[in-house]
């Protein structure tokens, strides 16, 4: 295992930047000014940290924690959660063993304690839209009366069993759908057969729907020599979720998180993903998302809809990292 001991950790508060810098204790020093504000006991820190893991573990809901009120407000933590706009939970100083240096860099936490964490977050701009071939309006309303607790699979299974095609059209929202082409011109071809054999019910793991994908080759690649073009691609585009990219905002290939992702384990013990060591951080998000089905009303997905006498049908792309 390889270790980067941390030097400090800098965070925004509506004052400015705040450095939590640990020498014998926690000091606490306006980043804008360089003064210490407060000198807080490492201990002091690791019982109230103790406290807010077990209260966070044994929790449901939402709910509050009195407990260690005053003391957040003492260390000035008024705020917990990152915007949702941002990948970067924490900006950390870090000593790194290998060269020397001790770079600022951005991660993204993930917690297992408590519902999985999204990876991408489900709205309208992630709806896939398919073209429907070769039914009839007798067809569109019988698929549309399904109301089963699988009611998109089992509305797609009877298209298909009435001669029905469903083909990639296009994607609702043409900023998430130029992001995807940023990374590679063939991506949306590519999520688009992910999304419906995970609607087909063919899996839900995004390592099984990649040997799915593999042996339909959507994108008709050469496979002569067994070249990884799909996990490669499917890789990439976790990697840019993860580290800075978001459906609705302009994707330039800069990563946000610049460090990695720092993952909290049920028994509290921290894992970080560090950005230096990529191929085990792109096997991690691989192996351990899967796809998920969120509200259809909310997202406006999963029931045919005409236009101009043509049929189509959206399907909503969300991950979630596995439980």
């Amino acid at each position: 295992d390889i270790y980067y001991p941390i030097l400090e950790i800098i965070r925004n508060h509506s004052d400015g930047l705040l450095r939590y810098i640990k020498n014998g204790a926690i000091k606490i020093v306006d980043g804008n000014r360089g003064e210490t504000i407060l000198t807080v006991p490492v201990n002091e820190f690791t019982e109230n940290t103790k406290i807010l893991f077990n209260k966070i573990r044994d929790g449901e809901g939402a709910f509050a924690i009195p407990d260690i009120e005053e003391f957040m407000g003492k260390v000035n933590l008024t705020a917990l959660k990152a915007s949702s706009a941002d990948k970067t939970d924490i900006t950390l100083v870090v000593h790194d063993l290998k060269t020397g240096f001790k770079p600022t860099l951005g991660f993204s936490i993930k917690s297992r304690l408590g519902n999985p964490s999204t990876l991408l977050n489900p709205s309208r701009a992630t709806n896939f839209i398919y073209k429907v071939e070769n039914i009839d309006d007798n067809l569109f309303n019988q698929v549309n009366a399904i109301n089963t607790r699988l009611k998109i699979r089992n509305r797609i299974e009877e298209i298909e069993s009435k001669g029905g095609q469903i083909k990639y059209h296009s994607i609702e929202n043409e900023v998430f759908k130029l992001n995807l082409q940023v990374i590679d011109s063939n991506l949306p071809i590519i999520l688009a057969n992910i999304v419906l054999n995970y609607y087909k019910g063919l899996g839900s793991d995004l390592a099984t729907l990649l040997e799915n994908l593999e042996q339909d080759n959507p994108c008709h690649y050469k496979m002569d020599y067994h070249h990884s073009f799909y996990s490669y691609k499917i890789k990439t585009f976790l990697t840019d979720i993860a580290l800075g990219m978001t459906p609705t905002h302009v994707w330039s290939g800069k990563y946000d998180a610049t460090g990695g992702y720092i993952i909290v384990k049920e028994d509290g013990e921290l894992l970080c993903y560090h950005i230096y060591n990529m191929n085990e951080f792109q096997d991690y998000l691989l192996k351990n998302t899967r796809l998920d089905t969120p509200s259809s009303s909310r997202y406006g997905f999963g029931k045919l809809y005409k236009e101009n006498n043509e049929y189509f049908i959206k399907l909503n792309l969300q991950i979630r990292f596995k439980a």
